[in-house]
């Protein structure tokens, strides 16, 4: 009998265009296996908002393969010592895996080839990014650290190939022992705190709705370049936290959208461009998530949350939406509820906490890891530095957004008023930044005037160069 087939899942939860499912499937029976790993991540373990989105998305696979009379092998622990253990009780072959970037999982599969035992192969495959990452060169030699040419050179070699399928699988006769996916207690009990995420995506987890939100998004393209730019718009593609769990390719979703050849095509390319970026800055700053990439700021007099009660009961403000600057607080109150936030909105919340409260872009960075649905470690690490002009390729630090003008500017108003529903009634003219006359009681006062902050931030910045 031929050996069964390991298929390793972790952030590639899909049958389509899975290339370790294809490459299995060709070689003999195949034993899908997800192992709950929160011991080689350390601190990044996934969040509680991850762990909701993970539990759901691991139910629908399961249930796409057992339509195909497929188990889904679920286990808890270091991946690596569970994998080697089901791959002596099944007799495996070969394990295949689609490969990861982030810093604990190169090591993990670096510690699984040489793990395993003569005859039995790691089998590693590309495929949750429209290029390796790492695969594109500069004239130099070396890794891109700049966008807009890393951009022009994957421009040059794409479009990625045509999507596959989902192959034919073969089960295994008889599978290992795993475990219950309640087992892995992924979803919030005491407290549940969760009701906004069921609200809003129940039903909207998995392969068959990743394809379903890209269907919608298509028919919205077109207004894309625009509309994305307006928090009250549906003009987000909703597609970030289906392409961070590889329910679907980005070359699924750009053979779909290309050929529409829009503006908002254009700028949505952009996107998944961007995200293919950010894989090949960890792959050159592994610790991306945790150090200054410029050094510089590691002298910046930041407000420390943990020794100043001021700053303190500020990051508290910040991440309850309680600043009295209503944009940032529906993008907070958004994050938390339904566990995603509109892109611009991203920005204002994180230069408000950088630029406003002077508070280190990390405390900021770790509580969306937490908190959103689509925490990628590479992107959402890289955004954080970006705007805090720490990282690679990022914006001055000297350019500090003004939350009030930029609410007005891109007609905040509905989305604040469904976010900071003490603000409802208010006008248009008055939402975006209420006076004294018109603020109700229960709505906080501003943490910071915009000028005082702004003044205080780039007193700081000089202080920084001044020390040099």
């Amino acid at each position: 009998m031929t050996a069964p087939q390991i298929v390793w899942l972790r952030r590639d939860l899909r049958l389509a265009d899975q290339a370790a499912f294809h490459h299995a499937a060709a070689r003999g029976p195949v034993l899908p296996v997800f192992v709950l790993d929160d011991v080689r991540p350390g601190d990044r373990r996934p969040g509680g908002a991850h762990r909701w989105w993970l539990h759901h998305s691991l139910a629908a696979l399961a249930d796409d393969l057992r339509a195909r009379g497929v188990p889904l092998v679920l286990r808890q622990g270091d991946s690596v010592a569970q994998l080697l253990d089901i791959s002596r009780a099944s007799g495996a072959g070969g394990i295949h895996a689609i490969r990861h970037y982030e810093p604990w999982w190169r090591k993990a599969e670096g510690d699984l080839k040489d793990g395993l035992p003569a005859g039995v192969t790691l089998h590693l495959h590309d495929g949750n990014y429209l290029l390796p990452p790492g695969c594109l060169r500069t004239g130099g030699g070396g890794l891109y650290k700049v966008y807009s040419p890393f951009a022009r050179a994957a421009l040059a070699v794409l479009p990625p190939a045509e999507p596959l399928p989902a192959p034919a699988l073969q089960s295994v006769a008889d599978p290992p022992r795993g475990e219950h996916l309640d087992d892995l207690t992924l979803l919030p009990t005491r407290p549940d705190w969760a009701g906004g995420l069921r609200a809003c995506w129940n039903g909207a987890v998995g392969e068959a709705a990743a394809v379903r939100a890209l269907e919608r998004f298509s028919a919205r393209l077109a207004a894309y370049a625009e509309a994305r730019n307006q928090p009250a718009a549906d003009g987000s593609s909703r597609l970030s936290p289906h392409l961070h769990w590889g329910e679907i390719s980005p070359a699924r979703v750009w053979h779909a959208l290309a050929e529409q050849g829009s503006a908002g095509w254009d700028k949505f390319r952009g996107e998944l461009l961007w995200r293919d970026f950010t894989q090949n800055l960890i792959v050159q700053f592994p610790r991306y998530g945790e150090a200054n990439i410029r050094r510089d700021f590691d002298r910046f007099p930041w407000r420390d949350p943990t020794a100043d009660d001021e700053a303190a009961a500020g990051l508290a403000a910040w991440q309850q939406g309680r600043t009295g600057y209503p944009i940032v607080d529906a993008g907070m109150r958004q994050l938390w509820t339904i566990g995603w936030m509109h892109n611009r909105v991203r920005m204002l919340t994180a230069s408000f906490l950088v630029k406003h409260l002077l508070i280190d872009w990390r405390h900021g960075e770790r509580w969306f890891w937490d908190t959103l649905v689509d925490a990628d470690y590479a992107n959402n690490t890289h955004n954080w530095q970006w705007v805090a002009g720490t990282g690679v390729d990022a914006q001055q630090f000297t350019r500090i957004m003004a939350p009030l003008a930029q609410s007005e500017k891109f007609d905040a108003a509905q989305y604040i008023r469904r976010w900071v529903p003490e603000l409802a009634d208010l006008d248009d003219a008055a939402i975006h930044d209420p006076g004294d006359a018109v603020r109700p009681r229960t709505y906080p006062p501003r943490r910071v005037e915009h000028g005082e902050a702004r003044e205080r931030a780039l007193a700081a910045y000089r202080r920084m160069k001044a020390d040099a």
